[in-house]
């Protein structure tokens, strides 16, 4: 997965004090807009598979959020029903023909330097799948939430089958709270 280099995007890391509390203003300003701006529906497109410690990040935050009550928000992309490579272009193709006007929340893993690895990156834009793999897919999202699992740049693929789940999971618990503290506070401030 490649990050558009052209957004704006901001790199949290997840054991700052402040880092929930950044992590969630951002969300909530950018789906608040979203609403604001005519999107009837907001998708958080979680992607990845679960045949990888690395790569699991987004089924693992699709699993924790797709029981979020909220009419307008939808989750694709779960541990059961993973969105990967093989699949993401048909995903696509569903996602217009079901829903009217959706904003896409891209949640994926990523390899990235040495410094980034345990932070979250949360910017404007869509992202490119698969791209660390030399997959070539369309760009995907009109926000991205990217979690750093790894150093990239050398033999990626070995590198994404030996990450660590505990890093993971801890990504994963950060991003699935934050997107759900975001749903609650954008339901309760809609009503």
């Amino acid at each position: 997965m490649l990050i558009n280099t052209i957004v704006e995007k901001r790199f949290i890391n997840i054991q700052s004090p402040f880092a929930f509390k950044d992590f969630t203003s951002i969300l909530y300003n950018r789906l608040s807009k979203a609403i604001s701006e005519g999107y009837r529906e907001i998708i958080f497109l979680c992607i990845g598979t679960d045949r990888s410690t690395g790569d699991s990040l987004g089924p693992l935050v699709g699993h924790k959020i797709m029981n979020i009550k909220n009419n307008i928000v939808h989750v694709y992309g779960t541990l059961e029903n993973p969105v990967h490579a093989k699949n993401l272009d048909k995903m696509m193709d569903e996602i217009n023909l079901r829903h009217s006007n959706p904003f896409i929340v891209a949640i994926d893993a990523c390899l990235g330097k040495a410094e980034h690895i345990g932070y979250v990156s949360i910017g404007e834009g869509p992202i490119i799948p698969g791209s660390a793999l030399k997959k070539e897919l369309k760009p995907v999202g009109n926000i991205h939430v990217v979690g750093i699992v790894n150093l990239g740049g050398f033999m990626d693929f070995l590198i994404l089958q030996n990450t660590r789940l505990f890093l993971v999971m801890k990504m994963v618990d950060f991003i699935s709270s934050a997107i759900k503290h975001v749903i609650y506070q954008i339901k309760i401030y809609s009503s």
